[in-house]
């Protein structure tokens, strides 16, 4: 990609068109974040240095994209005297790309390519999000910073120090390769993992199991003892409380009969029943129907009337006849309703609720009788995913090898460009006894800082600027893997001057050939690479601090590298330097 610098501002022109499209964050404004009161960092898409004296607030421009992207909120960085503090950032994303599908999904917007992600933080520690206009939990910025950006700074090398961190960033490294046994692996971790729980269960737990399965057996005899039928148990109440009151029922029937139909028995001087009553009024309303339709009606209703009683009356004569005194009979529903009231409290609400608790605890039962069977099969599958995991697991060993090997070559060779020509650095890959999600490999980063030394872990084998130096290293080769468009470096390069430091600068500037790479640096060697140069000023009344971003043009770079090269902004020695490093850089381009 060709490009060219302009003198008077230091940004590149001849590839903005291909830049424009690239996913970068192109702003962002910051409110009352530490000490800076407020501020504006226009980003260039490619390489961008942040300067400024001790105190200035540089790190506060790390912190509010660390905010942007999920970071965690700390109420102690409010600024004094300030409600909250806010980070708003624009960014260039793709139209269309999963990071615009992702916004649009919760219903964010994202208008002409450009995505507005907002971040507050008040001085009570309550925090809130907003993404495409739509309010978010701050899970879906970090969620979404994967894709967006990654932050190396002292915290993370820290990180990357821990093994765990260090397989994770060499599975990265080793891309595609590793993606599909990498998935097969987990899906049998998975399944190995359940089944071994599965016999863990059946063979620690075996008398917990048979003493289930004794108590489920005994129910059963008893409820196939006694076998209850669905709705047994009401329909023996009822023919309780019929027997119980045999004598009541048949008098209450026969009482009634006799007041509807009478009794032949009687003389006729006796009651009158209703029937004759009715057949009385009847004939009465009968003599004079044809004078009056009116009457007709109530004759028809009379004679109904009639029919209607001597059926009840009959029905009633039917029941007393019906209805006996059985007593051995009443002894044997009592004592079936005492035997199936036993099993509804031990087993149900009603005698259907006993039938169904038999069924369930019968299915239970044939899985707690089949647990040797079951034992037997699941230990032939144990060993079949066993085979196969260590298959899988050897599988991954051999990729991440390779990829070690690939990735300590690769930093070996950063090394040797930022002048440490003799260090070398090794990935071990050693494969444990155990299987973890990930494999059964341990992963540790290596240093031998010469020829005859032997390789030592990252923290005993380099010194503190040796550290940064291979810390940048291993960031640069593992940024070549990382899919996410921008970098953000904070003081990586502590600890390193010279030209170590030209070399860092000089690798930053290649990393920016590809993605946008934002460096929060102390060194004038590091800043003459930027294509857009960053300082935060400080300015104090007195009482108060306050700090602001500046994008300086070529004449404030010259003054700015100045004083970082001799502490004076017009020294001409400074100047003279300044000028030297601008052009090396340049002509590097």
């Amino acid at each position: 990609m060709v490009s060219t610098i302009d003198r008077d501002s230091g940004v590149r022109h001849g590839s903005e068109r291909e830049w424009a499209v690239r996913p970068r964050v192109e702003e962002v404004r910051i409110q009352g974040l530490g000490v800076i009161d407020e501020a504006v960092l226009e980003l260039s898409p490619g390489f961008n240095v942040v300067t400024g004296e001790t105190g200035a607030g540089k790190t506060m421009v790390v912190t509010g994209l660390g905010l942007l992207f999920g970071g965690r909120a700390d109420p102690a960085r409010v600024r004094p005297g300030a409600d909250r503090a806010t980070v708003e950032g624009t960014l260039v994303i793709e139209p269309g790309g999963r990071v615009a599908r992702q916004v649009e999904d919760i219903g964010g917007q994202v208008e002409d390519g450009e995505l507005i992600i907002s971040r507050t933080v008040s001085a009570e520690g309550r925090s809130r999000a907003w993404l495409g206009g739509r309010t978010v939990p701050v899970g879906t910025l970090t969620y979404l910073a994967d894709d967006l950006v990654a932050v190396h700074g002292q915290m993370d090398q820290q990180r990357l120090l821990q093994p765990a961190r260090q397989r994770a960033a060499l599975d990265r490294y080793a891309g595609d390769e590793l993606v599909k046994p990498m998935r097969e692996y987990a899906q049998t971790y998975k399944r190995h993992k359940q089944v071994a729980a599965q016999l863990e269960e059946l063979t620690t737990k075996a008398r917990e199991r048979a003493q289930e399965a004794d108590l489920l057996r005994f129910g059963l005899e008893e409820i196939e003892k006694v076998d209850p039928k669905p709705g047994e148990d009401e329909e023996l109440r009822e023919e309780e409380e019929r027997l119980s009151h045999a004598d009541a029922l048949r008098s209450a029937a026969t009482t009634a009969h006799t007041a509807l139909l009478g009794d032949p028995m009687e003389a006729a001087s006796g009651p009158r029943d209703v029937i004759g009553l009715l057949g009385e009024a009847r004939a009465a309303v009968e003599a004079v129907r044809d004078f009056d339709p009116r009457l007709a009606g109530v004759a028809d209703r009379l004679a109904e009337a009639g029919y209607l009683i001597s059926d009840v009356a009959t029905d009633l004569a039917a029941y007393a006849e019906s209805v006996e005194a059985d007593p051995a009979r009443l002894a044997a529903v009592q004592e079936r309703r005492s035997v199936l009231s036993g099993l509804i409290r031990k087993y149900g609400e009603d005698s259907a609720a006993v039938l169904a608790w038999a069924q369930q605890a019968a299915a239970r039962l044939a899985e707690l009788e089949g647990d040797d069977e079951r034992i037997d099969e699941l230990t032939r599958e144990y060993d079949e995913l066993t085979e196969r995991l260590t298959e899988l697991a050897d599988r991954l060993t051999e990729v991440r090898k390779a990829a070690a090997e690939r990735f300590g070559k690769a930093v070996t060779e950063e090394l040797t460009a930022l002048a440490m020509p003799h260090a070398r650095v090794v990935v071990e890959v050693t494969q444990s006894a155990e299987f973890g999600p990930e494999g059964r490999d341990e992963v540790e980063l290596r240093m031998a800082a010469h020829p005859a030394a032997p390789p030592l872990p990252l923290t005993k084998g380099a010194s503190g600027g040796e550290l940064s130096r291979v810390m940048l290293a291993i960031e640069v080769v593992f940024a070549g893997a990382d899919p996410v468009p921008t970098f953000v470096f904070d003081e990586v390069d502590a600890g390193v001057g010279g030209k170590a430091a030209v070399e860092i600068g000089r690798r930053l500037a290649r990393l920016a050939r590809t993605a946008q790479v934002i460096v929060v640096t102390h060194l004038p060697q590091v800043a003459a690479f930027a294509d857009q140069h960053l300082v935060v000023e400080k300015s104090s009344d007195g009482s108060i601090v306050r700090s602001g971003v500046v994008a300086l043009d070529h004449e404030g770079r010259v003054r700015e590298l100045s004083r970082m090269l001799a502490g004076m902004e017009d020294s001409e020695l400074g100047r003279a330097h300044a000028e030297e490093l601008l052009s090396l850089a340049a002509a590097d381009r």
